[in-house]
């Protein structure tokens, strides 16, 4: 067959098959009186053959070896292209991540699409303060999607630059609690971690509650205690067991006995707050320090009950807790009633 012919039952082109000819990749076995190439069935079948591993992405060179090299194997080549393909796919997502991130900028101009790319890269870097100052230098006009910076929060582990970018978040005007939903579910827990803490300071957003209080069900203590502390002080009582268990172990102790006074402001709850700390102060299991702790909690606690407890506490067996309970009874007892949060009742 003439090339011409070749070209239309094989479907590549004669300049292609002249490129593979000049290349070694399929020569053509004779020609023509008149000098034309002349292709036989065995050319034929080694140009589909080519056909078939450039399909799978092979270069022409990487071809010619699989062809002619006995000591070429597939599986080697195979696994090549998979790690290949694996990194362009990884690319390619990323760049359509970045794309997605320009479009939902709702860009008017080159301009602002420079300024998101800038963005991007900034938050991009291997440097925290780079990454720092790409947040905050970044112009109030300037539109940031709160998928981005939801993905960069999620992605961030040194503390300062998520605490610049949370505070981005929460002020991006974006749907930002969506955006990091997907996070509080993630696998890793320090991914949970972060996205409650983001969402955290998102006080008035819109389902932020709803996914918060899903986090607090998380078996991990990083997780489902900074959701406590954010939920309690939403006034949702659901976080006081996990506020009560962060007092007993001893877990940001002092945030969480303040979270508990502003819950016990609420007569329905005091009652239940108040039982849980008695409750643990007795538990046979708790230790000095621990009883301590419980004790410094009740000074938070609005109402008289708590006074009432502390003086109790002030005859503890327990000499280290009866001091620090008497301490704190007088200090409670010199307070107005008011200050006590116990105005209009008798002292």
């Amino acid at each position: 067959m003439l090339i011409g012919e070749v070209a239309r039952h094989s479907g590549v082109s004669p300049r292609m098959l002249r490129h593979y000819d000049a290349l070694g990749l399929v020569r053509p076995t004779g020609r023509t009186v008149g000098g034309y190439r002349e292709y036989c069935a065995e050319d034929v079948r080694r140009i589909f053959h080519v056909e078939s591993l450039r399909s799978l992405g092979l270069s022409l060179k990487q071809i010619g070896r699989a062809l002619e090299d006995p000591d070429f194997t597939p599986s080697a080549l195979v696994s090549d292209l998979i790690r290949w393909t694996e990194d362009r796919l990884e690319r390619e997502q990323e760049l359509l991540e970045r794309l997605r991130a320009v479009d939902a900028s709702a860009p008017t101009g080159w301009q602002d699409v420079l300024r998101i790319v800038e963005l991007m890269q900034g938050l991009g870097s291997t440097s925290a303060a780079r990454r720092q100052q790409a947040v905050l230098t970044r112009p109030e006009v300037m539109s940031v999607p709160a998928e981005l910076l939801a993905g960069a929060v999620l992605a961030e582990s040194d503390p300062h630059v998520a605490g610049a970018l949370r505070w981005a978040l929460a002020r991006s005007g974006g749907d930002g609690v969506a955006a990091l939903a997907a996070g509080v579910h993630a696998e890793d827990a320090e991914v949970r971690r972060r996205a409650v803490l983001a969402i955290a300071e998102m006080a008035e957003a819109p389902g932020a509650t709803a996914v918060l209080a899903d986090a607090l069900g998380d078996p991990d203590t990083r997780v489902h205690r900074p959701a406590a502390l954010a939920l309690g002080r939403r006034g949702v009582t659901g976080a006081v067991p996990t506020l009560v268990g962060m007092v007993v172990e001893g877990s940001n102790d002092v945030e969480a006995a303040e979270v508990l006074g502003t819950l016990s402001r609420d007569p329905g709850c005091a009652d239940r707050i108040m039982t849980a700390l008695t409750g643990e102060l007795a538990a046979p299991t708790a230790d000095s320090a621990t009883r301590i702790r419980l004790t410094q909690a009740l000074v938070e606690l609005s109402g008289t009950t708590a006074r009432q407890v502390l003086h109790r506490l002030a005859h503890d067996d327990d000499r280290a807790v009866a001091l620090v309970a008497s301490a704190f009874a007088t200090l409670l007892d010199e307070r107005s009633p008011e200050d006590r949060g116990e105005e209009g009742l008798p002292p």
